[in-house]
């Protein structure tokens, strides 16, 4: 492709995503369960959202504040997401497990510390799928903040052929957020006991969601110790 339909493509592709994400929304018989502990997380200061990444694409829904902040990876194909987002209103932070870590780090503690809430996927960008990196527990543990999962199914959707075979739903489904317990991650905590939690919780979660809408539980399989 050249440069001028890269660029055509560039500037499309954001905003038929973003057109799609509407049109989803509009048509789709949403539920909310335990929708409440954000707000009662926020009385006493931001939060950080994390949900794995083959439920992602609906979830700038699950969220209903106005100050959101998302860690995006500096590789090109992440800039199809960074445009969604920002017509969502969502604020941008650089870096990713691989490269510029430490820098999205940095950012989405200094977000919290002004206020903003962070949206993340413990297991993205690239997997293993479903398995906690150690970047979600530095950031609450640093931050002080506390991490809320939230899980998101829909009937009927169909999976996709990637790494994680991400959820699409379709137009009219019935879809479903379930929002979990707050986990604190304390400096003296253990990391592979923080880690395992938050696995648990987030499994739990999808289950709890695919009964609530009707679908079977078919995330890939994960290897744990």
């Amino acid at each position: 492709m050249s440069n001028i339909g890269s660029k055509i493509v560039d500037s499309l592709a954001p905003r038929v995503g973003y057109a799609y994400l509407r049109l989803m929304r509009a048509t789709m018989r949403l539920q909310f369960v335990r929708r409440e502990t954000l707000a009662s997380v926020r009385r006493d200061g931001p939060y950080i959202l994390a949900f794995w990444h083959a439920r992602f694409v609906m979830m700038p829904f699950c969220y209903p504040g106005e100050r959101m902040m998302v860690l995006h990876s500096e590789h090109r194909d992440a800039q199809l997401l960074v445009g969604i987002m920002k017509r969502f209103g969502f604020h941008q932070a650089w870096g990713s497990s691989t490269r510029g870590g430490a820098r999205g780090l940095r950012s989405l503690v200094r977000g919290l510390k002004d206020g903003f809430d962070v949206g993340i996927t413990p297991d993205g960008p690239k997997g293993p799928p479903r398995q906690v990196h150690p970047g979600v527990l530095a950031l609450a543990r640093l931050s002080g903040r506390p991490i809320i999962p939230v899980a998101f199914s829909a009937r009927p959707h169909r999976r996709l052929s990637s790494w994680d075979r991400t959820m699409l739903p379709y137009p009219f489904a019935r879809g479903v957020f379930v929002y979990g317990e707050p986990q604190f991650v304390g400096r003296g905590s253990i990391e592979e006991e923080e880690v395992a939690r938050l696995e648990a919780s987030l499994d739990a979660l999808n289950r709890e969601a695919d009964g609530i809408v009707g679908v079977a539980t078919v995330d890939p399989p994960v290897d744990r110790p």
